[in-house]
């Protein structure tokens, strides 16, 4: 009875400390965010939008939360379209880098052909740590369209899932690797192409 007594008596502080999803982006300003609004990066229908069909993208650029974050889930729905090199990402636990100060350093949640649903180790061990074969990517992913990302971050242990398949299990061996940071929203230099992002739901664990 006393035990029973002393959970009612909790229950109140349980509920107030459990989290749930919440808008990490509210669809129609940049609040909370920081990068290059002026050239690179746009809203269009709900969705934050970098890049161009029209001219190449010169160079990598980001789009970047104001807060860290170590522990969390992500879902959200991302687009590629265009034509040369199309590709963009899904930083986090990462940092901006200062040489060249338009680049990052950290985890990559990658998009595009032969990177779909890998983790990569940006500007810091600059190669895939985990992800599917290409095979798999190509019967994943929908081209040209919409797809569902699903991110989450326990620890060391990192997931990835596309379209609801899981394509990264990774266990982040290095304990020198830090495990907070920012997130940051990619559109990779070298095509003309779009990186779109929307319906981003983050919830903290």
């Amino acid at each position: 009875m006393i035990r029973l007594f002393l959970f009612l008596l909790l229950l109140p502080a349980l509920w107030q400390h459990a989290t749930k999803p919440l808008p990490l982006f509210d669809g129609r300003s940049f609040q909370g965010w920081e990068g290059d609004t002026a050239t690179t990066w746009r809203i269009v229908d709900g969705a934050l939008v970098g890049g161009s069909l029209t001219t190449t993208v010169p160079h990598n650029n980001f789009l970047c939360t104001r807060k860290s974050y170590d522990d969390f889930q992500l879902t959200l729905q991302v687009k590629l379209e265009g034509t040369g090199f199309v590709n963009g990402g899904i930083q986090f636990r990462s940092k901006r880098a200062q040489n060249p100060a338009y680049e990052m350093i950290g985890y990559q949640a990658d998009m595009g052909d032969k990177f779909w649903g890998c983790l990569y180790d940006e500007s810091r061990r600059d190669k895939v740590l985990a992800g599917p074969d290409s095979t798999a990517q190509r019967r994943l992913v929908k081209t040209n369209d919409w797809n569902d990302y699903r991110l989450r971050c326990e620890g060391r242990h990192i997931q990835i899932w596309i379209n609801g398949q899981q394509t990264v299990d990774y266990t982040e061996p290095d304990q020198n690797i830090p495990q907070t940071g920012i997130i940051g929203l990619q559109i990779h230099g070298g095509g003309k192409a779009l990186a779109s992002f929307r319906n981003l739901m983050l919830e903290e664990l």
